[in-house]
């Protein structure tokens, strides 16, 4: 007697391959994590061996710490290109690479920091000032800001891979682009304002949390209106 192969669900098999996916795009961005810290450690005994604080000082303006301010920020570009390269290969679709984008950058920062803490015990607060980034200018700002980011950036991806999985993709116009990429421009700027003046005493003073909050519950209302109109 005939009996018909069980045709596959395929929701389910489109969520268990994105599952599986997501799995192995954690577990990347959390060994890239530690690839970071590493290096950070090393950095920070070459440029702030006397310990690693704010106001910071003014370190060696010579050739060769020159050459190794080129190298870093060299390096900061490359680890982009990684994560775009990481996102491209994992998703199937413009959405998908966006959401595995968005996964890679957050894990990765978020352990980031828990390495450095295993490795150097740092940081004490999660209200400790740290360097974020060094292009095009310096960012600064407490470590609780960038995680808030990456949790919620990670809180988009989820949603947008489980709607990638049901077929029933997340709509943005032109003109929501546009304005999530305003939102994240005003978060870049409330971290580049402090970063100018790392090495003066009152450079907590030029971080403008309502600034912060501007930006990042703007970006974050508009990916919830988006989400809510593709229903």
């Amino acid at each position: 007697m005939y009996v018909p192969e069980k045709v596959p669900h395929t929701f389910s098999e489109t969520l268990k391959t994105t599952l599986k996916i997501s799995l192995i795009v954690v577990v990347f961005s959390i060994a890239f994590g530690y690839i970071e810290a590493a290096v950070v450690v090393y950095l920070r005994q070459i440029f702030h061996p006397d310990g690693f604080t704010f106001p910071m000082t003014v370190f060696g303006t010579g050739p060769l710490f020159k050459r190794f301010l080129l190298t870093e920020i060299g390096r900061e570009a490359a680890t982009i290109v990684l994560i775009f390269t990481g996102a491209w290969l994992s998703g199937r679709n413009h959405q998908q690479r966006i959401a595995y984008f968005l996964i890679i950058f957050a894990v990765w920062d978020i352990f980031y920091y828990v390495w450095l803490k295993v490795l150097l015990d740092w940081p004490a607060s999660i209200m400790d000032w740290d360097i974020l980034f060094l292009i095009p200018v310096t960012w600064a700002s407490p470590v609780l800001y960038p995680v808030l980011i990456s949790i919620t950036l990670i809180g988009f991806a989820v949603a947008i891979l489980y709607r990638c999985s049901c077929g029933r993709p997340i709509r943005a116009t032109p003109l929501d682009w546009l304005a999530f990429s305003a939102s994240g421009i005003i978060v870049v700027a409330s971290f580049c304002l402090p970063g100018l003046h790392i090495t003066e005493q009152d450079f907590a003073s030029y971080f403008y949390r309502p600034l912060f909050a501007a930006g990042y519950l703007f970006g974050l209302a508009i990916f919830l209106k988006c989400l809510v109109k593709s229903k």
